[in-house]
């Protein structure tokens, strides 16, 4: 492993707009996931599987869930008495207290990443989720010989601010970078995992902000492609990246199929979140449960079907879940039906009530509601 010369940064905030109905109260790294994590559990344990010693977490509001998940950073075997991991609370040149764009970020951080000892450092945002070999990334990057590595995907483009869409030559090297192309069909998008080393990225942030330049997608990447070697990381298998509601739902239910989830929760590379003991789930007698992920702590007496149930949820007897994403605590009762939904942390269905959205427009219940 390679990590311990990598200083890995985290934007848990970056993208938050895009998913506002889960991060109201909630950063974008803290959003639930798959059962038992958060977004943020991804970014991570694809760094410290690689050995990566020493991560920022920067920060930027609603961030007290982040930081109750998050702790001293045990379950990832960051809590260190020297590295280990960091919380970068918010600060901003401008006197908000709120950054305003990536580049902001890097100049409200500058002492940290100065006080570093890393030749390298590892950008990622927590809206991506997949399972990436941080070891082969640096064998690509030095291999290449190359200033910047981009991780990047085929597909079609996310609705994202800033989102690069990527030309690359046949050697991989970036011949092109658009900023939020007006296209439907597929391309290689990035997928804000970025890899440098620490001393060229201090000399970028320098020059942008001496020349009051704000954005680092199009003023330090973009204007740069043919001034430094930038190559592009194209991976496969699973990984996507969350620009929606609809997207979120929709990669929570691709989780259901077999193949996806055995290649984002790969064995070699395990994906690590905060423990919490609680008991089995209990499946009563007459439950029925079909292609579903049921966390610990759930007790299910009725009907869930092609779920997510995260811990402590309950269906009662009579009950029927279909399509749908039940955060932890979420309690549905006897008589009420529900398909298509997403409820929130806490929420009470009671009897007798039917709640039902599409694939592309799922209904989302708001934490602590009652129905």
């Amino acid at each position: 492993m390679t990590g311990n010369n990598i200083l890995g940064i985290i934007y848990s905030n970056k993208y938050d707009e895009c998913l506002s109905e889960i991060t109201a109260l909630r950063t974008m790294g803290s959003v639930p996931f798959g059962g038992r994590y958060r977004l943020i559990d991804f970014a991570l344990s694809n760094m410290v599987n690689s050995g990566i010693e020493k991560v920022g977490v920067v920060t930027k509001s609603n961030y007290q869930s982040l930081m109750d998940h998050l702790g001293t950073g045990k379950p990832w075997d960051l809590s260190r008495k020297t590295e280990g991991m960091f919380i970068l609370p918010p600060f901003s040149y401008g006197g908000t207290g709120n950054y305003t764009g990536r580049l902001e970020m890097l100049r409200g951080i500058v002492g940290f990443i100065a006080r570093s000892n890393e030749e390298y450092v590892l950008f990622s945002d927590c809206n991506s989720v997949m399972n990436i070999d941080v070891d082969e990334l640096m064998a690509f990057h030095t291999d290449k010989n190359a200033d910047i590595s981009i991780v990047c995907k085929r597909g079609a483009l996310p609705k994202l601010e800033n989102i690069m869409a990527i030309e690359l030559d046949g050697d991989a090297r970036v011949k092109q970078i658009a900023m939020e192309p007006n296209t439907t069909g597929e391309v290689i998008y990035s997928l804000n995992m970025i890899l440098m080393k620490r001393s060229l990225l201090q000399r970028l942030v320098n020059e942008a902000v001496s020349l009051n330049h704000e954005s680092f997608e199009r003023d330090v990447l973009q204007r740069n492609t043919e001034r430094l070697r930038i190559f592009g990381y194209e991976i496969g298998g699973f990984a996507r990246t969350i620009d929606s509601l609809a997207s979120y739902f929709k990669v929570s239910m691709e989780l259901l199929d077999p193949k996806n989830c055995g290649e984002l929760f790969n064995p070699d590379r395990p994906v690590y979140t905060k423990v919490r003991d609680d008991m089995p789930a209990i499946y009563g007698l007459g439950s029925s449960v079909k292609n579903s992920l049921i966390a610990s702590g759930c007790i299910i007496d009725g009907e869930v079907e092609n779920s997510v149930l995260f811990r402590g949820v309950r269906v009662e007897k009579g009950a029927v879940v279909k399509n749908s994403i039940l955060m932890q605590g979420s309690f549905v009762a006897a008589g009420s039906s529900l398909n298509y939904t997403i409820t929130d942390k806490s929420v009470a269905i009671t009897p007798n009530k039917s709640l039902s959205g599409a694939e592309n427009y799922p209904v989302f219940v708001g934490k602590g509601i009652v129905i």
